[in-house]
């Protein structure tokens, strides 16, 4: 424990500041790879005839392959290390980008991108956990926010690669999976620069339990600790269905009101950049108003910038409350990054994680099919109502159950849940 307390004495140096990076640009290239998808339809659309239907099964195929890939990586990630797990996770997902951009057909393309998505989400489930594990606690907070901000620079490089690459090139959409594929190169660099957890290494000593599945669930559930699985799930199925039922259906929306595919990916690219600020914004708020408060808040910002953009109807309006909304939403994702990996005991920290992140995935899955079907039926405005009243409900559920973090060790956090769940 001396070893541990050390950890949260330090000021934030060099080293942290490499682990910055290092996490930043894994998530960078798993932002690129979600976002890109949705710039990727029109052109897989008239390559293979295919209907709406088809289109809506594209959109949720990676959120589907991310709903397994964070499963797994939790779970690998409390029995054989954190880096290694970030590492494998890296390398499955570059390999079936390259598959999905070569695919022959559309049942070749749709298994590459479920595929893709696992190995993106692996990666985007243990990275959190992991270096949440080498910051002090008095800047924990900033930390896993800025970090997650990283998700922000390859949805706007997404963006640009959506409006400059995919109408540009003959075969542009296939042109770029091919970038999204580059990150492969950092497997070099992380395998030499990367050290393991150091809270992750001293676990063991204290013998403790090698986790399943059951095992895991069973823990997560128990009276210890269901309410803080009940709070965490419920936000990342607030946030990541609201999340992905926007972003995966704005540039068809755009297109829907009479804007160009051209002008409605530049207009994406506006909605795109407002991440920026919602993230960092929300990182340095963390430290002050506490992770829970800020989430409530964004959350709160988010479900107001819905309601206003359902009641727009031009294609400057919509794209000024587009992109509030992914102020709003994006700080909420800044928030829950900080605090998911905090509730849970290091034995079980990347797998408590991983299912987190799992289930809100299965919002993302169900959202573009929500949101196509209630498009048709209920048009623009119940597309963004049904938002708000999904955001509304995590407002009310954070701030009444949600645990205050800030400045607090892992250790003190956590603790207590353990020994009352094994008393």
């Amino acid at each position: 424990m001396t070893l541990l307390a050390r950890l949260d004495r330090l000021p934030l140096s060099r080293p942290h500041y490499l682990l910055l990076l290092i996490g930043g640009l894994g998530y960078t290239f798993d932002g690129m790879d979600s976002a890109v998808v949705a710039f990727l339809l029109p052109s897989a659309q008239e390559a293979w005839n295919l209907s709406n239907g088809q289109l809506g099964i594209i959109g949720s195929a990676t959120p589907f392959g991310f709903l397994f890939g964070a499963t797994a990586a939790g779970l690998l990630g409390d029995r054989i290390g954190r880096k290694k797990v970030m590492m494998y996770a890296l390398a499955f997902y570059a390999a079936f980008s390259v598959v999905a951009a070569s695919a022959p057909n559309y049942e070749v393309f749709l298994a590459a991108r479920v595929l893709a998505g696992a190995g993106a989400g692996a990666e985007s489930a243990i990275i959190a956990p992991f270096l949440s594990e080498f910051v002090p606690a008095k800047r924990r907070g900033w930390f896993v926010g800025a970090l997650s901000g990283f998700f922000s620079f390859g949805f706007v490089a997404a963006a640009l690669i959506g409006r400059f690459v995919v109408p540009t090139f003959d075969e542009g959409w296939r042109i770029a999976q091919i970038i999204t594929a580059v990150p492969i190169v950092m497997l070099l660099w992380w395998r030499r620069s990367l050290p393991e957890s150091p809270r992750y290494a001293v676990a063991p000593a204290a013998e403790t339990p090698k986790v399943n599945l059951l095992s895991a669930l069973r823990y997560l559930w128990s009276r210890a600790m269901a309410k803080r699985t009940a709070v965490i799930w419920l936000i990342w199925f607030v946030i990541t269905f609201s999340y992905y039922g926007f972003f995966s259906w704005i540039p068809t929306l755009l297109v829907q009101r009479g804007i160009t595919v051209t002008k409605s990916f530049e207009f994406s690219i506006i909605i795109y950049l407002a991440q920026i600020p919602g993230y960092f914004s929300a990182a340095w708020l963390s430290e002050r108003l506490d992770r829970k408060n800020t989430i409530a808040i964004y959350l709160a910002g988010s479900a107001v910038s819905a309601f206003w953009l359902s009641q727009m109807d031009s294609p400057v309006t919509i794209t000024l409350a587009g992109a509030v909304l992914s102020f709003f939403l994006n700080g909420t994702y800044a928030g829950v990054y900080s605090y998911t990996p905090e509730v849970f005991p290091t034995w079980i920290r990347a797998t408590g994680t991983g299912l987190s992140s799992a289930f809100g995935r299965v919002g993302s899955i169900l959202a573009p099919t929500i949101i196509g079907v209630s498009a048709a039926g209920l048009g623009f405005a119940g597309v963004f109502g049904l938002t708000t009243a999904v955001l509304v409900a995590g407002v009310v559920c954070v701030m009444v159950f949600g645990l205050a973090t800030a400045g607090r060790s892992l250790e003190e956090l956590t603790e207590p849940a353990t020994e009352e769940a094994t008393t």
